[in-house]
């Protein structure tokens, strides 16, 4: 399918997303007990968020990830879930993931996605959970800790009122959404195992308000791009003999990208980090690097670290070919190669993901909280839905609502975090008992 046609079938999914054929219902007591049971548990999902914010676990700090992991690992526990941790190759560098399992027959069979991982290390000055009026601040508080969260006392809710009995759910909460461990083979393997034994696929990502929700996004692509020049004293260079230098030639090609590559709908890319100079040092386990140069000497290397976002397969693959034609046509006396690796795939906004919204819709409505609508997967990054789209019907978005992801402004609207706890609760119960 071309690209044009793609865009037009999402412009229309999206246009006709809220079907109003569903009449809302009242809710049952059973429904009205489980609403009243967020409701006593609320102050107590509080603390336990601020107790896991305050637990570091920046995707490279493993030691932070897997104690993160073991805090829910025994509090599912103690709603009768079969937990395990999995872990990684020690080469991965990831500290592994948490699943957390119940079988049984009764109802849609669902998969309720989390990560544990934050963008925040050790190092990282913002460390602590603080509250100001209805506002928390805190790495990973919004996320996706919060989403977490919520994740663990809607399922509470559903436990203390004995309704999660004969009902098959697993948990998957991630140790390395934020970085993704390579290969993903291995590091997804059993997060798309999961999948395989479902048939709805819920993720707690960040809400991107109280009225949207996830019916798809973008995938993910990582890029790396190398430039030597010839090394030579300053005052020959853009002569015969020298060139232009590995970072003029780096100049090129960006700007080059950002001319000739930029403008297609859902197609975005970024440069994350660039080392130039005479010598460069990158430590791609950490993240990070050093350079050494001087004005007097003409560069000898250049790296550049980006990403790319897509909303097909076919639109990832013209960018690639896009960005190499530029990388090939090089300035006097330089050289550049880019590579490409796959990070996560594109999820798409099947009939069954707008169904799932429908009922999220119904749910809604029925708890007073108004309607749910399609978010634009151009405004939103990639998540571990991603890689269960192909096996099972999926929304996302469904955690916290807050502001300042992956900065030291992070934020978490209290004002909201009981009442999204109870559309998951409600939504969870009529997967599993309608």
């Amino acid at each position: 399918m071309k690209s044009s046609l793609i865009l037009t079938l999402y412009a229309l999914l999206f246009l006709f997303i809220i079907p109003q054929t569903m009449s809302s219902q009242k809710l049952s007591k059973t429904e009205q007990s489980i609403i009243q049971t967020v409701t006593n548990n609320h102050q107590e999902a509080l603390r336990f968020l601020e107790k896991t914010v305050n637990m570091n676990s920046g995707t490279m700090n493993q030691e932070g990830v897997r104690a993160v992991g073991m805090v829910f690992k025994e509090q599912l526990e103690a709603l009768q879930f079969d937990t395990k941790w999995v872990e990684m190759p020690k080469e991965m560098h990831r500290a592994g993931h948490l699943f957390a399992e119940q079988q049984g027959q009764k109802g849609k069979k669902i998969l309720l996605i989390g990560h544990l991982d934050t963008v925040f290390e050790e190092d990282s000055p913002f460390q602590q959970y603080n509250v100001e009026g209805n506002i928390a601040y805190g790495p990973g508080v919004n996320d996706m800790k919060g989403g977490n969260v919520i994740v663990l006392y809607a399922l509470k809710a559903l436990y203390e009122n004995g309704l999660l009995e004969d009902a098959q759910i697993i948990v998957a909460f991630t140790g390395d959404e934020e970085s993704t461990g390579k290969p993903l083979s291995i590091s997804r393997k059993d997060l798309i195992d999961a999948a395989k034994k479902s048939e709805i696929g819920l993720g707690f990502e960040t809400s991107t308000g109280f009225n949207y929700a996830t019916v798809a996004r973008r995938g993910s692509s990582g890029w790396e791009l190398r430039v030597t020049g010839k090394r030579a004293h300053s005052s020959g260079i853009f002569n015969e003999q020298i060139g232009a230098g590995a970072i003029f030639e780096t100049s090129r090609i960006l700007n080059s990208f950002y001319e000739d590559v930029k403008g297609e709908q859902y197609l975005t890319f970024n440069p994350g980090v660039i080392l130039g100079g005479t010598d460069i040092e990158f430590d791609k386990a950490e993240s990070e690097g050093k350079a050494f140069g001087k004005s007097n000497v003409v560069a000898q290397e250049v790296l550049v670290k980006g990403g790319l976002r897509f909303i097909s397969e076919e639109q990832k693959e013209n960018a690639w070919v896009k960005m190499k034609e530029i990388v090939s046509q090089n300035l006097p006396h330089t050289s550049a190669k880019i590579a490409f690796t796959d990070s996560y795939p594109a999820m798409q906004p099947t009939q069954g993901n707008l169904k799932l919204l429908e009922l999220l819709n119904e749910v809604s409505r029925d708890l007073g909280q108004g309607e749910v609508e399609a978010y634009d997967p151009g405004k939103r990054g990639a998540a571990d839905t991603s890689f269960v789209a192909d096996y099972v019907d999926c929304l996302d978005g469904l955690g916290t609502m807050g502001n300042g992801a992956h900065t030291t402004k992070e934020s978490l609207d209290l004002t909201t975090f009981e009442a999204l706890t109870k559309r998951t609760a409600l939504l969870i119960y009529r997967l599993i008992h309608q």
